[in-house]
């Protein structure tokens, strides 16, 4: 399939996958002679005979390409720089929070572990806790040979590129962008809105070791792409978006709806994040163990900020309650 509008063309690389994701998708974006890689997808046999099949169907080479930028670090939207890299020397860009993972950074994957390990802890997952850590340790050792070896130029936030206005949307990852192209009222959204599935705003660490509040991040990103006059919008999986403001509406909608059945459990009596996991992701617990952990907890940052639960901490492990609102139950979405 072939986009085509005004001398400016979008070639989409969509590589079939068995999982819940259905598609790894990037794109070939093409005007004034001038070939751009948005995304890279994921480093397979698979992906990269699509990659070249899509290019040379359309009479184009690796060394056509003028630049590659990516909407965040994630192995499957970056899998195919090196190899290309490899072959020609093509300029990456990336947001400056891509660098030190991009890079595996082995100071910050440390970091990382470490804070892992305490989160965990902190959250009471015990046993289930130790065994995702030890599971870190490992891809720490298994993942370096991952490590990008192009040279990277950053850009930020109203940053311009290929005729494209740079937005920040941090949540899913902490880098994360999406690429406008205003004119044509394009909008190429990594895995910021993906339009069968909702995106995990996965709980991770800032450089010094913070833990980053990503769902509230996601949901203020949201909000902003609401805002966004786009006609087409191209994600990171599965099919194009023709509604964007209607599905972000059912995102929010639904991460309102998570919150008030977690606060249902809270109320319940379960109070630390590893019981409201359990209770909640029964069948999924220990199979997805760590995007488990991080909806809960995401969703307990949310709450929090929203001052609908308080903490506390108990022989070294966090406890939440339900924060009373004098004269009502409350109604969550009122307050959104």
């Amino acid at each position: 399939m072939i986009i085509s509008e005004d001398g400016l063309s979008v070639y989409p690389v969509k590589v079939p996958t068995k999982y819940n994701l259905r598609s790894f998708n990037f794109y070939l974006l093409e005007e004034a002679g001038s070939l751009t890689l948005i995304d890279a997808g994921i480093d397979s046999e698979e992906c990269w005979e699509c990659f070249m099949r899509t290019m040379n169907e359309n009479g184009y080479t690796l060394h056509d390409l003028t630049r590659i930028i990516v909407t965040h670090n994630h192995e499957d939207h970056v899998g195919l720089i090196n190899r290309i890299s490899s072959i020609k020397e093509i300029p990456l860009y990336a947001h400056q929070e891509s660098i030190h993972r991009l890079k595996r950074d082995k100071a910050f994957f440390l970091l990382r572990i470490e804070f892992f390990e305490q989160l965990y802890q902190e959250m009471g997952c015990g046993a289930a806790g130790e065994q995702q850590v030890q599971k870190l340790r490992e891809a720490v050792r298994k993942n370096e040979k991952n490590r990008i070896q192009a040279d990277i130029v950053t850009f930020a936030d109203g940053d311009t590129i290929a005729g494209m206005q740079v937005i920040e949307t941090p949540g899913h990852s902490s880098d994360h962008v999406v690429f406008l192209h205003e004119q044509k009222k394009w909008l190429f959204a990594g895995d910021h809105l993906i339009s069968h599935i909702s995106s995990n705003a996965l709980v991770e660490p800032d450089r010094n070791g913070k833990r980053q509040l990503t769902l509230v991040e996601y949901v203020d990103s949201l909000k902003k792409c609401l805002q966004l006059d786009a006609e087409i919008v191209y994600p990171g999986h599965g099919e194009f978006i023709h509604n964007h403001k209607q599905l972000i509406t059912k995102r929010l909608h639904r991460i309102n709806e998570k919150a008030e059945r977690i606060l249902r459990l809270i109320r319940s009596g379960i109070s630390t994040a590893n019981q409201l996991a359990y209770a909640y992701y029964k069948d999924k617990y220990e199979s997805q163990f760590s995007l488990v952990m991080s909806e809960i907890i995401g969703h307990l940052d949310y709450l929090e900020t929203r001052h609908k639960v308080q903490k506390e901490l108990k022989k070294g492990v966090w406890h939440y309650y339900v924060q009373p609102v004098k004269g009502e139950e409350g109604s969550y979405e009122s307050n959104n």
